[in-house]
């Protein structure tokens, strides 16, 4: 396996390889703007040679596969087939796209949502916004073609122990912690929570988020209010909103992604107070992770993907949500959670994460380090035109849950001067690993607004977001060896 510190993914030659370079790889590599740019519209040329892709966006081989064996068991003329890690995710499916039929495949333990060929786009962004996906392994062990060598006792004990490091990090007990397939399914099962205990009221989004979290609010329940916090007014308009219309619950992220900026916490705590002191307060704190931050001052329900920082290897795909003990809520969220969701990975998994997270806190230090010293060294850059980083664009909010002695994240934004000559030059001469995804033990960058709002672009910039930005996820190389990487792809413009 190509050691990514020595050896990063970045040139041309390595369009579409799995990042890390095998079938587990959750990342691909796009190492040139215009990979970018054609893998966005579509350009057969480039997608033909991934080999992976982001297991929600572009399945893997091996996912790929165990559709093509469902549907070959499963399938008449004219249907198509997804395959879920259970039957009720096969379901949950059938009933987004209002047609076709769900189907055990029991000598996998797999459920398999069958439908019309006509569908299957449609299915697809089921796929994508709710993340309730198969994984790498699991499709693996179900071909027959790799077998995870994992025992359901080894499987249930992995699981126990993520549960009990992630409560004992958040200072909750390990029966609040959920665990899913993904951490969009982590949002998405919050979401059916509050809109089931809360029917017919919308969410409300706080700040720019990541680009799938708003989807999920548009497109499931009865739809959210996005208030960007552009405009310090915006604080105003939450008052208002909450005084005029009960909400479901109020999404935000600590910090956002990507321009690192965080709700002022202390503001909203107080607003809620005094005009809906009933609606749950959902935070995300992925980019920050529970090393850092402690969520539970404020949220209600804390959400995360597992994927980035908490696994750092990029080999796994996983979800949490955790819920808060002192929270009004708590025993109506657990007892739904109880009924209504996933509590455990699938073993191979399970016993995979359980072994990448164990130098966790150690690892999230360091990344943290290496973002928050290339943020400032970037900063002072003559061709650097703007840095965003959690330590500067945090503000109040991020203070407020930074835990004593606590980091920032490994996560940094920046755009450069005369953008649309120069952040084409710049990305293409980073000799760091280039791809989508966050958190990973090595440096990961990718021109994050084209990847994640191509068709969007103006809309994503009237938020504060430009379509110039390049975001990276800091590793754990050497700090120095890492500045000079930046510092000779900047000679370049």
């Amino acid at each position: 396996m190509t050691d990514l510190f020595k050896h990063p993914l970045c040139n041309a030659e390595d369009l579409g390889k799995a990042i890390p370079d095998h079938e587990l790889g959750v990342s691909v590599c796009l190492p040139l703007w215009k990979h970018v740019i054609g893998y966005e519209e579509g350009d057969q040329e480039i997608v033909s040679k991934f080999k992976s892709g982001y297991p929600r966006f572009c399945c893997p081989p091996a996912i790929t596969r165990l559709f093509e064996a469902a549907e070959k068991e499963f399938a008449v003329a004219g249907e198509r087939c997804l395959v879920f890690p259970r039957v009720v995710h096969a379901e949950r499916c059938v009933q987004f796209i209002q047609t076709g039929r769900v189907v055990e495949w029991t000598t996998h333990q797999l459920g398999v949502a069958v439908f019309p060929a006509d569908s299957y786009v449609k299915a697809r962004k089921f796929w994508r916004f709710c993340g309730e996906c198969v994984s790498t392994r699991q499709a693996c062990e179900a071909l027959g073609s790799k077998s995870s060598g994992v025992t359901e006792a080894e499987g249930k004990a992995a699981n126990l122990t993520i549960k009990q490091r992630i409560a004992q990090l958040a200072g909750q007990q390990p029966e609040d912690v959920f665990l899913f397939p993904s951490g969009m399914a982590a949002n998405f099962a919050v979401h059916r929570m509050l809109t089931h205990l809360f029917p017919g009221r919308k969410t409300a989004q706080l700040d720019f988020p990541y680009v799938d979290v708003l989807k999920l609010q548009q497109l499931f329940g009865s739809g959210a209010h996005f208030l960007p916090l552009i405009k310090e007014s915006e604080y105003d308009d939450l008052r208002t909103l909450l005084q005029r219309e009960p909400l479901a619950g109020i999404f935000c992220e600590a910090p956002s992604n990507p321009l690192l900026r965080c709700v002022d916490f202390e503001r909203l705590l107080a607003i809620r107070a005094a005009a809906q002191p009933g609606v749950p307060i959902v935070v995300d704190d992925t980019i920050s992770t529970v090393a850092h931050v402690d969520a539970h001052r404020v949220a209600d329900v804390v959400t995360t993907s597992l994927t980035k920082s908490f696994s750092g290897a990029g080999d796994v795909l996983a979800g949490s949500v955790v819920l808060n003990r002192k929270s009004p809520h708590h025993a109506a969220f657990s007892a739904f959670l109880t009924e209504h969701a996933d509590h455990e990975l699938w073993r191979g998994d399970a016993v995979a994460l359980e072994l990448n997270s164990r130098d966790f806190t150690q690892r999230a230090t360091a990344m943290s380090r290496n973002a928050k010293a290339l943020a400032e060294h970037l900063r002072s850059q003559p061709k650097v035109d703007r840095v965003w980083h959690a330590a500067t664009e945090g503000g109040r909010g991020y203070e407020f849950i930074r835990r004593e002695n606590g980091g920032y994240g490994c996560l940094l934004s920046f755009t450069l001067k005369n953008p649309s000559q120069n952040s084409p030059k710049v990305f293409d001469a980073l000799r760091v690993c280039k791809g989508p995804s966050l958190g990973t033990n090595f440096t990961l960058a990718c021109p994050y607004t084209l990847l994640a709002h191509y068709d969007e672009l103006d809309w994503t910039e009237s938020c504060g977001v430009s379509r110039w930005l390049i975001r990276v996820s800091a590793g754990l190389e050497d700090t120095a060896d890492l500045i000079t990487r930046f510092d000779e792809a900047l000679a370049r413009s």
